[in-house]
């Protein structure tokens, strides 16, 4: 992410310009902008000439610059783009004001916001031009007779390939050495500064032995982590690890998922945790609240009107931050966003208890 431009406006309110750099950009920004911000930037929507009114042809397609007063935002993770829909405020074409449309946001589109930035929407976009350095990682868990590519996104790990088959005996079995080869032709063709090679036991070892075989330039980017299982459960040891944190030093994701691995340590034991709103607001208020952890999508559903929490969620981080506490926001894309989500959306590591 790059912040291109920001100004004060108007008391608290404040406009920024930023461009998305990759799809990470796009999904931080969907947790940024709300209902009732103003976002504009250069647009294409189609327009009925007067001469269109007698055909059905849909109208031409013109580029314009709008801004509209945000209704709803979309993050479209296949598309790798962010929609943002509301009325026009202000337009490039006067006579386009009034009506509804959508800006697309695709990867380095510019667009200006306009709005009152909380706490955790400034702490969000600083981490995402922080990001911008970081390496791009992956991570490969291999068992025998099967390995799964995962893609390390900020909003957590996606899966984006399985290559799965017997190895040994048997009709159906194949080659140990083809297994690994097929292994080293996925890897080969990514485009990352990292590989983390994960699982347990040492068929791992092996995988890794045919990978800096074919691809020896490779050597220097792979690393090799032991964990008890493969698949999911292996992605979610490496993160728990901090491993991520040798290799992507200002990565969120091993900061979210030791937060919530030590908020559930907690709850097995007598140390101070507390979970639920209300009562990680009564935390707050006495200044007890250590590290303060919610889900993005609660949070941005507390936003809307559809939110259900009887404490205003913007309080209490303002509050905690002011007493010097951390706060993290979860992702509910992975393993810790939904634990937390079992715990209500909102938990919080104490400094000491509260009754």
């Amino acid at each position: 992410m790059r912040i291109t431009e920001r100004e004060t406006i108007d008391g608290d309110y404040e406009r920024m310009s930023v461009v998305p750099d990759g799809v990470d950009d796009l999904w931080h920004l969907q947790y940024v902008i709300e209902p009732g911000d103003r976002v504009a930037g250069d647009t294409h929507r189609r327009i009925q000439r007067q001469e269109d009114h007698m055909r059905d042809t849909g109208g031409q397609r013109e580029h314009l610059w709008a801004a509209v007063a945000v209704e709803d935002v979309e993050f479209d993770r296949h598309a790798n783009r962010l929609r943002v829909s509301g009325e026009i405020v202000a337009c490039s074409r006067e006579d386009q004001v009034g009506f509804h449309h959508t800006i697309n946001v695709d990867i380095h589109d510019e667009i200006s916001m306009q709005k009152r930035f909380s706490v955790d929407q400034r702490d969000r976009l600083e981490a995402a031009v922080e990001a911008a350095a970081d390496p791009d990682v992956a991570i490969v868990t291999v068992e025998e007779g099967e390995a799964t590519l995962f893609a390390v996104n900020q909003y957590g790990p996606e899966e984006i390939a399985t290559i799965s088959g017997p190895t040994g005996k048997g009709e159906y079995a194949r080659a140990r050495s083809s297994f690994f080869e097929e292994i080293a032709t996925l890897v080969g063709r990514l485009d990352v500064d990292r590989i983390v090679v994960a699982g347990p036991g040492f068929t791992k070892e092996d995988a890794v032995d045919v990978i800096s075989d074919v691809h020896p330039d490779l050597d220097d980017r792979l690393t090799v982590v032991d964990t008890s299982a493969a698949g999911g459960r292996g992605v979610n040891e490496v993160l728990e690890r901090g491993v991520l944190d040798e290799v992507r030093s200002a990565a969120r994701i091993g900061e979210e998922a030791a937060c919530v691995e030590e908020i559930m340590r907690r709850l097995g034991t007598d140390e101070p945790v507390t979970y639920g709103i209300d009562e990680v607001a009564t935390a707050g208020a006495y200044g007890a609240v250590e590290q303060l952890a919610i889900l993005d999508e609660r949070l941005r559903l507390e936003r809307t009107d559809d939110g259900d929490w009887s404490t205003d969620p913007e309080t209490v981080l303002q509050q905690v931050e002011q007493q010097g506490g951390d706060i993290v926001v979860i992702s509910a894309r992975h393993d810790p966003g939904r634990q937390l989500a079992n715990l209500g959306g909102i938990a919080a590591l104490l400094r000491y208890p509260i009754e």
